[in-house]
């Protein structure tokens, strides 16, 4: 059995534990098994993919230093697990931000995307105003009240980039970097339901779900190579 299979398989057993914990009542057990649960997918990707993708491979790193750090929460305090932890994680999609916008034309956008760039934009603002109504519960102004809409600002910006990378390429490679940031965003959105509003375990468990879906989504596309797309001029 080769080395990706037995790690897949990890990942599952951890996934399985994670619902059972959380099924059972144990929440806390649950979430500290949900840690290890992305470093692993981290070592698969680096273990399966060749050619790998320096900014996706950034990406996955920081995005399981992040998760690294709360199994150590405890020991470090909460305030230093948020602050750290959020950067941690803004970082990590700023370098999935890079990716995608490496392959976008910006004059191919501005001049043939205009209206679908000008929708985004105006839908990007009112979640953004949404989520923060939600946390300003929470998080007093200040540094937190700072990351939450630096992180938020960044997600969006990375669903949207995403989107138009897929209007501008029309691949298979790019719907499925598409998916994969839409399920990131989605992860996020319940996570903030989860953290602000409500600690439902099931919510938990959908946003630990769409996050695996987006890792899965971005293994696959890093499996592809990038095409013109349609209509695009052929370079000599």
């Amino acid at each position: 059995m080769n080395k990706s299979k037995i790690l897949i398989g990890l990942v599952l057993l951890l996934y399985l534990l994670y619902v059972g914990f959380q099924l059972s009542g144990y929440g806390l057990v649950a979430e500290k098994v949900r840690c290890f649960i992305f470093p692993i997918v981290t070592i698969t990707y680096f273990v399966s993919i060749k050619k790998k993708s320096l900014f996706l491979t950034l990406f996955m790193i920081l995005y399981s230093l992040s998760d690294i750090l709360y199994i150590f929460s405890d020991s470090i305090g909460n305030k230093i697990d948020y602050y750290v932890g959020n950067y941690l994680y803004i970082l990590a999609y700023v370098m999935l931000l890079i990716k995608v916008c490496k392959s976008i034309s910006l004059l191919h956008v501005l001049k043939n995307l205009k209206i679908h760039t000008l929708v985004l934009l105006v839908l990007n603002v009112y979640i953004i105003y949404v989520l923060q109504i939600i946390i300003d519960k929470r998080i007093a102004e200040g540094y937190g009240y700072i990351v939450e809409i630096l992180y938020n600002t960044v997600i969006l910006l990375l669903l949207s980039a995403s989107l138009l990378n897929y209007f501008y390429r029309d691949s298979k490679k790019a719907l499925f970097l598409f998916l994969g940031s839409l399920c990131i965003v989605f992860s996020e959105v319940i996570s903030v339901a989860y953290l602000y509003v409500t600690k439902q375990g099931l919510l938990d468990f959908f946003a630990l779900s769409l996050a695996l879906l987006a890792f899965y989504f971005f293994y696959q596309q890093s499996k592809l190579k990038n095409t013109n797309r349609v209509n695009a001029p052929v370079v000599e």
